[in-house]
């Protein structure tokens, strides 16, 4: 059996296999990471506090809390908005925070479509 000359020496089947190795390893640990962030959550706030909304890192929307006193049945426009504001800082920080965990372990790549 032939060792392989200097451009196909022999150690390049076990480099093809550690790499493929660490990408299998890779991709479990990116399972893993995802599986966790999906269950945690973030909570954003808008009105100074006035809505509260609690998202899952899977962008599920847990629940809403509104101040009594932010309730004006004259001014509804803002309310909403105030709850779009909420709603959007809190896509905001579950996104931030899958792109973090997914860092530590792609070592900060910038692979297109991954998360």
């Amino acid at each position: 059996m032939a060792k392989g000359n200097k451009f196909t020496g022999g150690g390049v089947n076990q480099n093809k296999a550690a790499m493929m190795q660490r990408i299998q390893q890779m991709q479990a640990d990116m399972e893993r990471v995802q599986n966790e962030i999906s269950e945690s959550t973030v909570e954003a706030t808008a009105g100074g506090g006035a809505v509260t909304v609690v998202m899952k890192g899977s962008h599920e929307l847990v629940s809403v809390k509104l101040k009594p006193e932010i309730v004006d049945p004259d001014d509804i426009e803002m309310l909403e908005d105030l709850i779009v504001a909420a709603v959007n800082e809190a896509e905001k920080k579950a996104a931030d925070m899958m792109e973090e965990g997914m860092a530590g372990i792609t070592g900060g790549l910038n692979i297109p479509g991954l998360f």
